[in-house]
């Protein structure tokens, strides 16, 4: 089984099951807003693991609340905005719940043999070419909405960015190299530990040890966050500004979102992702590797129960 999550950033969440990274992948802050919304039903599918079918049933009303949350809908916009997330999630359950099943499946199967770092980033590349299938399937409706929104609704969302900032500023930016990196572990193992059961200390040790070893500079990836929710809000006020067309619209939201998803979005910060990327594959390697057969039975089990939950969903 291979797993990885763009890790070294202020989350620093790797996790052990691709559906786990799947959630995370998604969830994280550094993300663009415009990438989070687009692949948020994915997020849905994979939060709760132990009640998926719940979640997944909720979806639609999660996607709508998260999203309002951010730009505060007007009353001609929630009946169409409720349509298309509903219209996704359609789409969704229809054409990639199998496939999911399918990879946590292999993923079973990867558990039983030695995992490379090579292996895990191989599974983030896996993981991005599903996103992107999502982004692309919501990309007229994120279109419209860019369209639709007025000038205070873009203040609002630039006033939610600055409260996540803040909040993200109180999580990851306090304390020294020790306590953050302690902060980061803590918050590794607790994903560890969901899928593979308690470590021993010997175990826990030479997770540590990796976890240590990652690159670890969360001034860095603040500015990286900090410039994609600017380059969003810009992106949003010129449409706002100049009406396009929405064709043109959908080709700069997409050219916005492969920024968001590629690591390497600015030159100046290249050296560093690169680190992170390669430092993350091997502590993912080095978890699998060092799992008990009880352990990864352990995983295998929490598996199951989701390849059961997206077989049900597909055919419902």
């Amino acid at each position: 089984m291979h797993a990885l999550a763009h890790a070294g950033s202020e989350n620093d969440n790797v996790h052990r099951s691709r559906g786990d990274v799947i959630q995370n992948f998604i969830m994280r802050s550094r993300r663009g807003f415009l990438a989070k919304l687009s692949v948020l039903a994915l997020a849905c599918l994979i939060a709760g693991c132990s009640a998926l079918r719940l979640g997944y049933a909720n979806g639609e009303s999660v996607v709508y609340w998260w999203l309002d949350g951010y730009v505060d809908f007007t009353s001609e916009q929630k009946p169409l905005v409720k349509s298309q997330i509903r219209q996704l999630f359609a789409w969704h359950r229809a054409t990639q719940l199998q496939d999911y099943a399918r990879l946590l499946a292999q993923a079973q199967q990867d558990l039983q043999r030695p995992l490379t770092a090579a292996d895990a980033l191989e599974d983030y590349a896996a993981l991005k070419k599903r996103a992107m299938l999502v982004t692309d399937k919501a990309l007229p409706a994120l279109a419209d909405l860019a369209l639709s929104l007025q000038p205070k609704q873009i203040d609002h969302l630039a006033r939610k960015f600055a409260a996540n900032n803040e909040k993200y500023r109180k999580d990851a930016l306090q304390g020294g190299v020790e306590e953050r990196q302690r902060f980061r572990f803590k918050k590794f193992m607790k994903q560890a530990e969901y899928w593979f059961g308690d470590f021993s200390a010997q175990q826990e040790a030479r997770i540590r040890a990796a976890s240590d070893a990652r690159p670890l500079d969360n001034e860095l990836w603040m500015a990286d966050r900090l410039r994609r929710q600017q380059e969003l809000l810009r992106l949003l006020r010129k449409i706002q500004a100049e009406r396009p067309g929405r064709e043109a619209v959908m080709t700069m939201l997409r050219s916005y979102i492969d920024a968001v998803f590629n690591i390497v979005s600015y030159d100046e910060h290249k050296a560093l992702f690169d680190a992170s990327q390669d430092a993350n594959a091997k502590l993912v390697a080095l978890l699998v590797n060092i799992a008990t057969p009880q352990q990864k039975a352990h995983a295998a089990k929490r598996l199951q129960s989701l390849i059961e939950d997206c077989r049900a969903l597909a055919v419902q």
